[in-house]
């Protein structure tokens, strides 16, 4: 099952060596992690996505909290969050593309922020599997690149991560 992990770090050098470390060493997968300052200059929000049975996530958050650089784990998945993530997708805009890209682009609720004579650079957020579906519905030769932020997720009311 997929979870997202969040937690506070200590904000110093090394700190997101020993988290992925921990990671690697005991042969868990990471899909996507995020990291940047909080509110708390001293403090870093980490998120990090991971698969794994109840067990092996319960395993990787005790873990986690034994890190003298961390400061607190979250599992969202224990209660409401939510979760979102940035797209950035060039696509073809050519003669043959052009209409149809900003149509879905439209549907999708996606912004063009740059184009050239043949191609959209298209923003989009929202969830993994919304942005999943925006990846499907174009025709694949459509697609040029593609750039991913990977999960940031909040607990929802009340429900915080903080010291």
């Amino acid at each position: 099952m997929r979870h997202i992990i969040s937690l506070l770090m200590e904000n110093e050098s090394g700190a997101l060596s020993r988290v992925s470390g921990l990671f690697s060493a005991r042969g868990y997968n990471i899909e996507s992690l995020t990291v940047a300052p909080t509110e708390d200059d001293t403090l870093s929000r980490m998120t990090i996505v991971t698969t794994g049975s109840d067990e092996i996530i319960e395993q990787i958050i005790k873990q986690l909290n034994k890190l003298v650089d961390v400061v607190r784990v979250l599992d969202l998945n224990d209660g409401r969050h939510i979760e979102r993530e940035l797209m950035l997708v060039k696509v073809k805009a050519t003669e043959k593309y052009r209409d149809e890209m900003k149509r879905i682009s439209d549907i999708f609720r996606g912004r063009i922020i740059d184009v050239s004579d043949n191609t959209f650079t298209i923003e989009l957020t929202g969830s993994a599997s919304k942005l999943d579906a925006y990846l499907d519905s174009l025709d694949k030769e459509s697609i040029i690149e593609t750039v991913r932020t990977g999960a940031s997720g909040i607990g929802r009311g009340d429900r915080i991560l903080k010291v």
